[in-house]
């Protein structure tokens, strides 16, 4: 039975965040809020983790797993990037968009697109989720709480646990977008939108 977390919204209590980064560090697997809608998330080298996140959203190897990170410094650790591209991330982060990269040498070979050898990233602008990555120290392996057979993303606390009440270890009640973020994938030489969601794409059209 998942534990149900209320986290302060604006000033998140260090208790919760140490309980739910030991729970992280665990193997254990999370439903949290995020400033487009509700992620799962687990620990970046968790092979339990991201197999949990396959088996409820049931994705193939083709899907892009997303590493939430806390700023451009992390990111920067995980994926190569060029000047021409940081620029365009950088004016539009942090926020909802998620994109597209390749993956630098310090991510695990099964995050990997199989053939591309990409890997998705985002900086959040939400309080709860920057707070969850300043006390864990490193990236959530992330993918967009979007269940089998669901048109939207899930965006109530209250739902998630009753609906994945024994699948995941923690749900984070709280407040979050409504939208899923824009995918934009930057691994190729010019910007291809992937999915239209909460950030802006006419700024890589």
């Amino acid at each position: 039975m998942a534990r149900f977390l209320d986290v302060h919204p604006d000033n998140p209590q260090p208790r919760l965040l140490q309980q739910l980064v030991t729970v992280l560090r665990d193997d254990g697997l999370i439903a949290y809020p995020t400033d487009s809608c509700y992620a799962l998330g687990c620990q970046l080298g968790s092979r339990p983790g991201l197999e949990r996140i396959r088996d409820i959203r049931k994705l193939d190897d083709r899907h892009h797993f997303t590493l939430m990170c806390r700023d451009f410094a992390q990111l920067g650790q995980f994926v190569q990037i060029s000047n021409s591209v940081f620029r365009l991330v950088k004016a539009v982060t942090p926020g909802s968009y998620t994109f597209i990269l390749p993956a630098s040498p310090e991510v695990p070979r099964r995050l990997l697109h199989p053939k591309k050898r990409t890997v998705g990233v985002r900086i959040p602008e939400h309080t709860v989720t920057q707070a969850i990555l300043a006390e864990l120290g490193e990236p959530l392996l992330s993918s967009t709480l979007l269940l089998p057979g669901q048109d939207e993303p899930m965006t109530q606390g209250w739902e998630i646990k009753e609906e994945l009440d024994n699948q995941v270890d923690v749900v984070i009640d709280g407040e979050c977008g409504v939208e899923p973020t824009t995918v934009v994938d930057l691994s190729g030489d010019e910007p291809e939108i992937l999915r239209v969601g909460a950030g802006d794409p006419t700024r890589f059209e």
